[in-house]
């Protein structure tokens, strides 16, 4: 174990995965659907009250008459497609996690709400010209990697309507302005990683000449040594705005927020707008 640790406790090579799995262990998953249901917190889903207002503020840009078919990618328990529903797009949804997707599933079923979902990766996504709008929603984009993000823009470009609009939001190099490369520890008897007493090491990574970041979480218990990898890519409006041309879109417009506030160039996010030509 020791020499195990002293192999995991280096800066990893970028986008170097850990050797758990975030979105698929059964204890973390517990506590991702935990955050994602807090009404009040910006955690896994923004506060349900912001998730509203988006909603409306999307539902202006791309008004159901026109945008009717609706693909919400990242969608954890359902939070934005039962809103989505509720302002009348008929709504797909698609997640890594399958605690999420099957507790969205159930609500839907209490509910009597037609979403259709589907534990799925995005890269093997196989809709062709299904939707008028596609979603992804609380900066997932930029968790992936370089190469899998070029893959995503392909699969939600065969996915769109022609005319149809990719509306998503990331960081900006802001969003880290002023942070430090730091290590700390931590022992919990459970904690958000594990559900045993263990000690957690946690690094904060930084990458600047690729604007990304990595937070790595070690968990040491008695039985074993795990690392996860959680990475963000940062973005500037000339990269985006190349990404998404390269991909075949046009962009539409930038926003500061998925809620439609003002572009900034001193901001720390960004919403695009990007629309399959």
């Amino acid at each position: 174990m020791f020499e195990q640790l002293v192999n995991l406790i280096k800066k990893p090579a970028i986008y170097e995965k850990g050797t758990a799995e975030l979105w698929t262990d059964a204890h973390i998953s517990k506590c991702m659907l935990k955050a994602h249901l807090n009404p009040t917190e910006d955690s896994a889903t923004r506060k349900h009250s912001f998730v509203r207002k988006s909603v409306r503020w999307i539902n202006s840009i791309a008004p159901v008459q026109q945008f009717s078919s609706l693909l919400d990618l990242g969608c954890g328990p359902g939070i934005y497609a039962e809103e989505f529903h509720h302002a009348g797009y008929k709504v797909t949804g698609v997640d890594f996690s399958e605690r999420s997707v099957n507790y969205a599933k159930n609500s839907a079923l209490e509910k009597g709400l037609p979403i259709a979902y589907y534990q799925r990766d995005y890269l093997t996504l196989d809709f062709i010209d299904e939707f008028g709008l596609v979603t992804i929603i609380n900066f997932d984009f930029g968790v992936l990697s370089t190469d899998d993000r070029a893959k995503v823009l392909s699969k939600v470009y065969t996915a769109l309507k022609p005319g149809g609009l990719f509306v998503f939001d990331v960081f900006t190099p802001n969003q880290y302005a002023g942070r430090k490369e730091s290590t700390d520890w931590v022992f919990e008897k459970e904690g958000f990683f594990c559900a045993k007493p263990h000690i957690c090491l946690n690094s904060f990574f930084m990458y600047e000449e690729y604007n990304t970041y990595c937070a790595q979480h070690i968990i040491i218990t008695e039985q074993d040594v795990r690392s996860i990898n959680i990475w963000e890519h940062t973005f500037t409006k000339d990269e985006i705005v190349t990404d998404l041309i390269n991909a075949g879109f046009s962009i539409n417009k930038i926003y500061g927020s998925i809620a439609g506030a003002e572009y900034c160039s001193n901001g720390t996010e960004m919403c695009i707008v990007a629309v399959k030509a």
